[in-house]
C-alpha cells in the first residue's frame, strides 16, 4: 500500500504555481501534483477525499475496506498522473477510479454489511453540552442513519456520494455511480422526499 498521501502538516506556503489570489482549481493541483510539490498534493487530498470515502460507503463496504479502496485511488492517481488529459475532469476521474475499485473489491467476494458510519453525522457538528442533549443528538443520528439504509439502494448510494464533504460536482457524481448527468436532479429530489417520508424521521421530529 501507498505511504499515506496526507499529512497534518500545513507549515509551507503556497506553491508559487497556485494562483496568487484564490483557491487553486483543478488544474493548478495536477501540475503541482506533477511537479512533486507536497503541500498542493496536501491540498489536492484534502479536496477530493471526502468524495472518494463517500464512494466507498456508498457501496457499503466497511471502514477498513473503504479505507483501502481510498488508498488504491489514490496510488492510481500516482500511477497516472501525466495521462489525465483534461484537469478539469480530475474529480470525475477520482470518482470512476474509486467506483471501479469498490466493484472489484465486492465483486471479489470482500463486501461486508455496514454496521456503524458515525464519522459521516459527526462530520462538522459541534458535540452536544450536556447528557441529555447527548441522548438526543445520537438519536438523532441513529434515526438518520436508518432512513438513509432503509432507502432503495439506488438512492441510499446517490444521497451519501452527496453527502460528502466539500459536496461533490454532478459530474463527479455521474462518475461515481454511473448516473447519466441529467438524471442525478430528479432522482436526488425523489430521493430525498422519500426520506422525508420515512418512518425513521417521524419518530424523532
Amino acid at each position: 500500500m501507498m505511504k499515506r498521501a496526507a499529512t497534518t502538516r500545513r507549515a509551507e506556503p503556497p506553491a508559487r504555481h497556485l494562483r496568487a489570489i484564490g483557491e487553486p482549481d483543478a488544474a493548478d493541483l495536477l501540475a503541482g501534483a506533477r511537479a512533486g510539490d507536497e503541500a498542493t498534493w496536501e491540498l489536492l487530498v484534502d479536496r477530493y477525499s471526502g468524495v472518494i470515502w463517500a464512494i466507498a460507503r456508498a457501496h457499503r463496504l466497511d471502514e477498513a475496506t473503504a479505507s483501502d479502496v481510498s488508498q488504491v485511488t489514490w496510488l492510481r492517481l500516482v500511477e497516472h498522473l501525466d495521462s489525465v488529459r483534461d484537469p478539469q475532469g480530475l474529480g470525475a476521474w477520482l470518482a470512476t477510479t474509486a467506483r471501479r475499485e469498490c466493484l472489484r473489491v465486492i465483486k471479489a467476494g470482500r463486501r461486508d454489511v455496514l454496521v456503524d458510519d458515525d464519522a459521516l453525522f459527526e462530520q462538522g457538528q459541534p458535540r452536544p453540552a450536556g447528557p441529555e442533549e447527548a441522548v438526543l443528538h445520537s438519536e438523532r443520528e441513529a434515526a438518520l442513519r436508518r432512513a438513509l439504509e432503509s432507502l432503495p439502494e439506488r438512492c441510499y448510494r446517490l444521497l451519501r456520494v452527496l453527502l460528502a464533504d466539500p459536496q461533490p460536482s454532478y459530474a463527479e457524481v455521474s462518475a461515481a455511480l454511473g448516473m447519466p448527468l441529467g438524471s442525478i436532479g430528479p432522482v436526488r429530489a425523489r430521493c430525498l422526499a422519500c426520506l422525508r417520508r420515512s418512518s425513521e424521521l417521524r419518530e424523532i421530529v
